[in-house]
């Protein structure tokens, strides 16, 4: 999206707390279906601290198609759902979800059989992408809040809940390529 270089980036209209949805209401911010799209948002910002920090050029280049995805995903969440027949954006897919469970059974690949709970640690990076998943099983909370009262396609409730999964082999692998493994939890 192209801005006027005279445009401003705030138009003042969400001063009173109220924001429109893809297709024109107005509702409040502090609304579910507000709130789902910015834990989307929020989770795909740690993403980006992910991307940038990694030099892994596989795990790169997927966190970029994470990224890509979160985005629809944060889109699809902020139509309204009178307008949900109007096809605005491309369709999550059961071949997104399949694209995610095979990068966790790549990097699966490379880790030891996970034998007991670990705690999120083992390196920066690891640490960072265990915030990634904790962030995203917060999102799949309130998007599935959301999903009580409003119905949101099938497919992005299992993207999400796939993702964090992902988001915790992630950890795993970045904790055992820094060379210290998963820091296993000890019970008192």
């Amino acid at each position: 999206m192209a801005m006027n270089k005279d445009a401003k980036i705030y138009t003042r209209k969400g001063d009173s707390g109220t924001t429109s949805l893809i297709g024109g209401r107005i509702v409040p911010k502090n609304c579910i279906r507000v709130e789902s799209y910015g834990m989307v948002d929020e989770l795909n910002s740690f993403t980006g601290c992910l991307f940038e920090e990694t030099t892994d050029s596989l795990v790169k280049s997927f966190l970029k198609t994470v990224m890509n995805t979160l985005f629809l995903i944060e889109s699809h969440l902020a139509v309204d759902p009178a307008e949900a027949q109007k096809k605005y954006f491309a369709d999550i897919t059961p071949d997104d979800t399949k694209l995610v469970e095979s990068e966790i059974d790549r990097m699966n690949e490379t880790l030891p059989e996970l034998k007991n709970f670990i705690l999120p640690a083992g390196s920066e990076t690891a640490a960072r992408a265990h915030v990634c998943r904790t962030v995203c099983r917060r999102m799949e909370r309130t998007v599935l809040r959301l999903h009580e009262s409003e119905p949101v396609h099938p497919e992005i409730l299992k993207y999400i809940n796939r993702l964090s999964d992902y988001f915790f082999v992630l950890a795993r692998y970045f904790a055992h390529q820094s060379g210290s493994g998963d820091v296993v939890w000890i019970a008192k």
